[in-house]
């Protein structure tokens, strides 16, 4: 299928007035902006452009990110840099097993010289929230970010409290097989927008890395890149970036397909559509366009859906490895819907 056929028309939706080459100086700006701080998380993560393109993807699309890995490969490096180079409100949870819903939320303080009491409000009150090893905290304290990560607000003692915009969680996990490790709920896994693993360095890159920290740490060198005026004025125009019907077709047989799937019990959801199709807008951002195209549907598929997947067989390591496999054969399997043909379920 030719580029063509997905932009938008000139004067149409989301074109701004009459354009021929897909490009606007909106989207020139967040793939400038964006480009400045891939590199300078890439002075700290270094050889994993990857995973800095995902991350950055889920930051403009307004979703948050799971990076799941073995510990010391960089997960807290690579969510840290993120919110350097940001200059927005961040703050960092450790998670353990004796944390209490309220360590993340915040707590209502009786105030005895007002007589009443006062919220106080807790960690995930930031811009840019990154919590470490999440899945070290027990089930009823993961399930006080559900709120937060879908409505982008919190309630206590009944009432409710809306968090700042923009609003990004990078959670960190271990596999669950490690010890002290609890499986995160389908209903968590499922408000990530996208779950990524950085995996070991090569060579090369691990022998930059000792190179670089023999001094001190790159992270203490970062600065902030971006206002935060200036991230919300990118993720309003990733949000203009134009999806034609045929794409959103597309995207919705990709996820059907996986609910129909021999190896699945249970598929991805409406919610993964919505959040595929957000994904796919903020990566023809980066890449300089000003509309998706099928492939940009069939690179964030995986990122995007397999974490959301429970196969027949269970959870783990192996199956997230499955999983992805899963969501790679129904890419290759699901051709992209021509005119006003309904997609395949």
């Amino acid at each position: 299928m030719s580029a063509t056929d997905v932009r938008p028309a000139a004067g149409g939706p989301a074109s701004g007035g009459p354009a021929t080459d897909g490009r606007g100086p909106d989207v020139e700006r967040v793939q400038e902006a964006a480009g400045h701080i891939a590199r300078a998380v890439a002075t700290v993560i270094d050889g994993k452009d990857g995973a800095i393109s995902t991350a950055l993807t889920v930051l403009l699309a307004e979703g948050h990110l799971l990076v799941e890995d073995v510990p010391g490969v960089g997960k807290t490096q690579l969510a840290r840099a993120l919110a350097a180079s940001v200059d927005a409100s961040v703050s960092r949870i450790q998670f353990t097993p004796d944390m209490l819903p309220s360590d993340i939320t915040g707590v209502s303080v009786y105030d005895q010289q007002e007589r009443r009491f006062e919220f106080q409000p807790g960690p995930v009150f930031a811009n840019v929230v990154i919590g470490d090893e999440i899945n070290r905290a027990s089930p009823k304290t993961q399930s006080a970010l559900l709120e937060s990560l879908e409505e982008r607000q919190v309630t206590v003692d009944g009432t409710t409290h809306p968090l700042p915009s923009p609003f990004l969680v990078v959670a960190t996990q271990n596999p669950v097989e490690m010890e002290g490790t609890y499986a995160l709920p389908e209903a968590s896994r499922d408000r990530f927008m996208a779950r990524l693993s950085i995996g070991y360095p090569d060579a090369e890159s691990e022998l930059r890395m000792l190179r670089q920290r023999e001094t001190g740490s790159p992270l203490d060198a970062l600065r902030p890149l971006v206002s935060l005026d200036e991230l919300q004025g990118m993720i309003a125009a990733v949000r203009r970036v134009y999806a034609a019907e045929v794409v959103e077709r597309y995207a919705v047989a990709i996820v059907q397909a996986t609910r129909g799937h021999g190896d699945v019990r249970l598929g991805a959801s409406p919610r993964a559509t919505l959040q595929l199709v957000r994904a796919a807008k903020a990566w023809a951002a980066l890449n300089g366009r000003r509309y998706v195209v099928p492939d940009d549907v069939d690179v964030l598929a995986g990122p995007v859906l397999a974490h959301r997947l429970v196969l027949s067989g269970g959870l783990g390591a192996e199956s997230a490895a499955a999983a992805a496999e899963v969501v790679a054969d129904v890419v290759r399997s699901t051709r992209v819907p021509l005119g006003d043909e309904s997609p395949r379920s």
